[in-house]
């Protein structure tokens, strides 16, 4: 697949790519047979995460730490704020949980995205704040959490074409851009 069509396919961070794929029989189906309750309480979960990005070795061109979850969808390592928990704190912490890697240096915040889903009775409205994040060490290798489909480094248009969702790849223009004029601060 062309990478110009491959993006055409991108959803926004709350969507599962599935839904895209269901065919117009299956909609009328879950339309028919799927009860749903009112929404009971709205719930805000913020969470935190970060692009992670190192030179190649001739310096020319950088390369990005994605991972791909448990439903095999390409995205950046991110959780949830613990209490007491800063935003940049969780980042460091929830890249170290699910890449293993240790020898990072957060840069700078690239901003924020929002989005909103469904968990049964719940209207779940969740933040999640992003940083650009150095790997400082070429050596150290990631490793996933159990959950994990994959982790791999990829060069940056090929983590453009992988990564599933539209609003973290408008980050990660962000981030090359920032990266190339030094502004990392």
């Amino acid at each position: 697949m062309e990478p110009t069509a491959r993006r055409a396919l991108k959803v926004p961070e709350a969507l599962p790519t599935e839904r895209i794929k269901e065919s117009a029989l299956d909609k009328i189906k879950s339309a028919v047979f799927r009860k749903k309750t009112a929404i009971q309480e709205i719930v805000r979960e913020p969470t935190s995460g970060g692009i992670i990005f190192r030179f190649t070795k001739d310096k020319k061109d950088i390369e990005i730490l994605l991972i791909q979850d448990s439903k095999e969808r390409w995205t950046i390592p991110k959780g949830h704020i613990e209490p007491g928990e800063t935003a940049k704190m969780t980042a460091r912490r929830e890249i170290e949980e699910e890449t293993g890697l240790r020898n990072v240096s957060i840069l700078t915040w690239l901003g924020k995205i929002h989005f909103k889903y469904r968990r049964q009775e719940k209207l779940v409205l969740m933040t999640t704040q992003i940083y650009l994040v150095q790997a400082l060490d070429s050596h150290e290798m990631p490793t996933p959490e159990k959950w994990m489909k994959g982790i791999k480094w990829f060069p940056f248009a090929e983590a453009l074409d992988a990564i599933e969702y539209e609003d973290i790849e408008k980050l990660m223009l962000i981030a090359k851009k920032k990266i190339r004029a030094g502004d990392l601060k």
